[in-house]
């Protein structure tokens, strides 16, 4: 359970009476670090988010960049850790189905993905097999849902023996005035739920995602862990780009973390509206679920279209072509409560501000001292030192892993994996530079200035590959924000970050 008794109180003191079952599940997924950043918003303000450049920044699915004319770059970033410890083949191959699913939401074509990857020692026998199995995970569904894989960066090291980390960068294509936004303006439109059925998996991934792994998450755990279909993914895909082309849809919004609950709120949060949800018109793929498992399941592949009734009977042929299922699941209604029903009885009444935008807390930090103790270094042998730099697999080539990517899929990858940065072409007279960098080692040394090598390092690589610098995307990991020295390394990481692209580089 995610909600403090503090928390409790407050909604309860909102809502005027006690929550019931269903209403304290919904609250208690948005109310997870993961859905409602409540311990890093405040933080996150420090970076800089506007630029001659930039269309939109932080607040929707993905951020979106002019580089043409004609074209806007949406440009996401997002991790998959826990599901990757617990299930490392479905973890990594639903992380990047979560990416992409963000990229459609803003109306883009997914045209290349990006990987960056941390990963205990080799020799350890248990990393060994999270790192291939996380490698298999990404190529398989890369490979099979037609996205290149073009660039990305992996590091092996002692603190990432029992928490790999997964994070998955996407890119997509969108003509500027085809982008799509996360809303629900219109009262009477109706949410049209397509793609993938509703199951029991990844009911409350959002609250594994925030807690903290220990020896039992393995069985106890993978229940939260969603299940990964790259092939509905791909009609999932192409569905929703013909919906989009032949519809003038009002918003849509995949359904990743916290589910219906987290997408529906915020579809209608952000235009001030209210939502009106069928229970019973749901597709399920499973027998018996309960509400508060089908509100609260976060099984994959499935998108939430806002649309006029009279466009629903098009968008279901489109679907039906496709061969996936569709649903007109609720209506966008006056008010600003998000109410479930199931044949007309009421389950559930709840402001969607309290859903979509729970309070921020004001957490205590503290900062870690400066270690100035000194230690003496023997330096080996040049004979000694450099065949064992050249062998250690933070440096060495990692043509081993790039290679199981489809990298040329799309046929517009201009420079390949292995050099600074990938480049792929946006048409005949533009192409753009892509690159993830971090350096955990430098970053835990020094929070603010690891934090802003790593964001120095990305703008080199870009620029060693004849690109200007337009924007930087992120994906933090850091620990427990309930641990004071914590946040302290979050908060001074960020501002090292910020600094680098605002002062140096104008990047915001």
């Amino acid at each position: 359970m995610t909600l403090a008794d503090s928390e409790i109180e407050y909604i309860e003191g909102i809502l005027g009476r006690q929550m019931n079952e269903l209403e304290e599940g919904m609250l208690d997924v948005m109310f997870s670090e993961h859905c409602s950043y409540k311990s890093s918003r405040p933080f996150l303000r420090a970076f800089p988010t506007e630029g001659e450049n930039i269309i939109l920044g932080p607040g929707d699915d993905a951020g979106l960049v002019s580089v043409t004319d004609k074209y806007a770059l949406a440009v996401g970033m997002e991790s998959h850790n826990h599901p990757s410890a617990i299930e490392p083949y479905g973890g990594a191959g639903t992380g990047i189905g979560g990416i992409l699913r963000d990229i459609i939401s803003m109306g883009a074509m997914p045209i290349a993905l990006l990987d960056s990857l941390r990963f205990g020692p080799l020799e350890d026998e248990k990393s060994r097999y999270l790192f291939e199995h996380v490698v298999k995970g990404i190529s398989d569904y890369g490979n099979r849902v037609g996205v290149p894989t073009v660039a990305g960066e992996i590091e092996f090291d002692e603190s990432f023996r029992t928490n790999p980390l997964v994070n998955v960068m996407c890119v997509g294509l969108v003509e500027k005035d085809k982008i799509v936004r996360a809303q629900a303006p219109n009262i009477g439109d109706v949410f049209l739920l397509m793609g993938g059925t509703t199951g029991r998996d990844g009911i409350h991934g959002v609250t594994f995602a925030s807690e903290e792994l220990t020896s039992d998450s393995e069985t106890e755990d993978r229940p939260a862990v969603q299940v990964a279909d790259p092939f509905t993914k791909k009609r999932v895909l192409e569905a929703s780009l013909e919906i989009l082309e032949k519809i003038n849809v009002s918003g849509v919004k995949d359904l990743g973390g916290g589910g219906l609950t987290c997408c529906i709120s915020e579809l209608v949060d952000s235009s001030q509206n209210g939502a009106l949800v069928d229970l019973r018109a749901i597709p399920l793929r499973e027998t018996g679920m309960t509400p508060y498992e089908i509100m609260l399941s976060e099984s994959q592949e499935r998108m939430v279209f806002v649309i006029n009734p009279n466009d629903v009977e098009l968008a279901q042929k489109i679907c039906d072509k496709h061969e996936i299922v569709s649903s007109v699941i609720g209506e966008v209604i006056e008010g600003n409560n998000m109410i479930i029903s199931d044949e007309g009885e009421e389950l559930a009444n709840l402001p969607t501000i309290l859903l979509a935008d729970p309070p921020s807390i004001d957490r205590p930090i503290a900062e870690i001292p400066e270690d100035t103790q000194k230690i003496e270094l023997k330096e080996p042998g040049i004979h000694t030192s450099l065949p064992k730099l050249l062998s250690s697999p933070n440096i060495a080539s990692k043509q081993w892993v790039y290679k199981q990517y489809d990298h040329e899929v799309q046929v517009r990858t201009v420079v390949k994996p292995g050099d600074d940065a990938a480049v792929l072409r946006i048409d005949e007279d533009t192409a753009i530079a892509l690159t993830t960098d971090s350096n955990t080692i430098h970053t835990k040394l020094s929070p603010f200035d690891g934090a802003a090598g790593c964001v120095a390092e990305a703008i080199r690589n870009v620029i060693s590959m004849g690109a200007t610098p337009y924007a930087v995307v992120d994906c933090l990991n850091f620990g427990n924000p309930e641990t004071p020295e914590i946040l302290w390394q979050f908060k001074t990481a960020i501002e090292g970050m910020a600094l680098v692209a605002e002062k140096s580089c104008n990047t915001p």
